[in-house]
């Protein structure tokens, strides 16, 4: 979601009641709360054309869609068992609908990074590296940057060379956490893991902790290391990105963060950046990256993860297309 859709979303829910806010906010992820939350919170002198462009908008999108797919799995899982009866139905519905096994842990999904690491650290790696690909990868990440080094690193190695979930590690999950995650004995294995996963929580990582798990996981097997640096997605690799996919993200992106970002971009970057705005636009960014002045590091990291999240999240919704491939204090 933009930070202009955000915007737009907490309006709306300002505007509609207290009752009718609540409802909408129980269908959200923790991530939208979150957002939606803060701006609501943050709202100021908004204007009567901005509550009426944010209803006009919200009326617009509601009348073409339709509540077609709107409580599909409830439907999906009652017919499937009307047609093929409680045994054969069970393997299909859980191979449809993936993750019904692991509604115990939507709770760590609402807790702040500090506060899951602190609850799990002293477990297995194994039982670390099995709750952590059930996260979003921001998170996990973020998770992972509060393990000691040895850990982190043992646990990145379970997460890539993880394939499927066993039914006994959900039951030592739920022992874990104090969920029941799944019933029965028709437990089926949960594809999480692997090199992909690996890769998504290392792009959340950068810098030395990245180059940290990464050594360590090249000690242990090369090719798995390579397999790994060919599925990540940094910040140069927004070079390889089409023309139109740069200018959609720099409608995304604040000023500011694109300066400190791009203070730590090579020239090749830079002048794919500049090709994609205006002349003036171009020249006025060409003046400000000069003008700045020495930036740290982890400042220049950080907006660089940022741009990153923008760039993922355009990928995700089909908007652009990513390339693949896989940044220490200092001043840039």
């Amino acid at each position: 979601m933009s930070d202009a859709g955000v915007l737009k979303s907490a309006i709306l829910l300002m505007s509609i009641g207290e009752e009718e806010a609540a409802e909408v906010l129980k269908f959200l992820g923790p991530k939208e709360v979150q957002k939606i939350g803060t701006a609501m919170a943050a709202l100021e002198n908004i204007t009567h054309e901005q509550i009426r462009d944010a209803l006009q908008e919200f009326r617009a999108e509601s009348e073409v869609r339709t509540t077609l797919g709107m409580g599909g799995d409830s439907y999906i899982r009652s017919m499937l068992i009307k047609a093929l009866g409680n045994d054969k139905a069970g393997n299909l519905i859980d191979r449809i609908l993936q993750g019904g096994d692991t509604s115990g842990i939507e709770s760590l999904k609402w807790m702040d990074s500090s506060s899951v690491a602190e609850l799990i650290k002293n477990e297995h790696p194994q039982i670390i590296a099995t709750i952590l690909v059930h996260l979003d990868y921001d998170q996990a990440s973020e998770i992972m940057g509060s393990f000691v080094e040895r850990l982190r690193n043992d646990v990145m190695l379970r997460i890539a060379t993880l394939d499927a979930i066993q039914p006994h590690a959900l039951r030592e999950l739920n022992d874990v956490l104090g969920k029941l995650l799944s019933g029965g004995e028709h437990v089926k294995k949960s594809a999480k893991g692997g090199v992909k996963a690996a890769a998504e929580i290392l792009n959340y990582m950068g810098g030395a902790v990245e180059s940290s798990v990464m050594g360590n996981i090249k000690s242990f097997d090369e090719d798995l290391a390579q397999k790994i640096q060919d599925e990540m997605f940094v910040f140069e690799d927004i070079n390889k990105v089409d023309d139109r996919g740069i200018q959609l993200l720099l409608r995304e992106v604040q000023s500011e963060s694109l300066i400190v970002a791009l203070k730590g971009a090579s020239p090749e970057l830079r002048d794919k950046v500049f090709k994609n705005m205006s002349q003036r636009a171009a020249e006025m960014l060409r003046d400000d990256l000069e003008a700045k002045g020495p930036v740290r590091v982890s400042e220049v990291e950080a907006e660089q993860k940022e741009m990153l999240k923008v760039v993922r999240r355009l990928a995700d919704e089909g908007q652009i297309v990513l390339g693949g491939k896989g940044g220490d204090e200092g001043f840039l």
